[in-house]
């Protein structure tokens, strides 16, 4: 059986997406937590980790003797050997724009990712007011993926009709949107409910509320 090591669910985006890749698909993993050290080296976190692989970063993904320690990664092998279920679209084109806007998420947004970590806990609704008013960049960012979402054949509709990979790699970004509650369009929340409403993702957010806060990882006070 795969084995998933991800970090805590509160915090750890990278760890959010390949985690939803197989839940949502119903793909055979069991899955392990590493907690993030109080320690700002790491601590036990990194030790743990470098058992694994040098790198000692989450998500790591063990099948077997294969090892993927990447969350683009990860979804890339899992679509490979999964071919029969729809990870990425199955039409070339619609697979070739997913591909497009992970790659995107993965390497860009980098102002919304320093000024907005993702905390499924917290409200911080009135950082985010006062960010949002700040932060040009910040603004400029959540517009591209305003456009993005709104590239969706239909209001009801995933980013690629059906869940896939995409909605996986985006559904950090909605966590954070929802706890700095940003000002975003109509079609936009209707896209963030959508993806709050997925077995999958409730079940990530209910394992989440119920973590033990940790001090170092609280970027603003509650």
């Amino acid at each position: 059986m795969m084995e998933l090591y991800i970090a805590n669910k509160n915090y750890s985006s990278w760890s959010m997406r390949p985690w939803l890749v197989l839940e949502a698909f119903q793909l055979p993993f069991q899955e392990h937590i590493i907690p993030f050290s109080e320690d700002p080296t790491g601590g036990q976190f990194k030790q743990t980790l470098k058992v694994l692989h040098d790198n000692a970063k989450v998500p790591v993904l063990t099948d077997g003797e294969v090892l993927i320690w990447d969350s683009l990664a990860i979804c890339e092998y899992l679509a490979e050997q999964y071919p029969e279920h729809a990870l990425w679209p199955k039409h070339v084109a619609q697979r070739a724009w997913a591909r497009s806007i992970c790659a995107e998420m993965h390497s860009s947004f980098t102002t919304l990712r320093s000024l907005c970590s993702m905390n499924i806990q917290a409200d911080f609704s009135a950082q985010g007011k006062m960010l949002w008013e700040a932060h040009a960049e910040l603004r400029d960012e959540v517009a591209r993926i305003e456009y993005i979402w709104a590239q969706r054949s239909q209001l009801s509709a995933f980013l690629c009709g059906e869940f896939s990979i995409a909605d996986a790699f985006y559904a950090p970004v909605v966590m954070r949107l929802k706890s700095f509650q940003l000002p975003v369009s109509a079609n936009a929340q209707h896209y963030m409910q959508q993806v709050l409403q997925h077995p999958a993702v409730m079940q990530w957010i209910e394992a989440a509320q119920k973590e033990q806060p940790l001090a170092r990882m609280e970027q603003y006070s509650r």
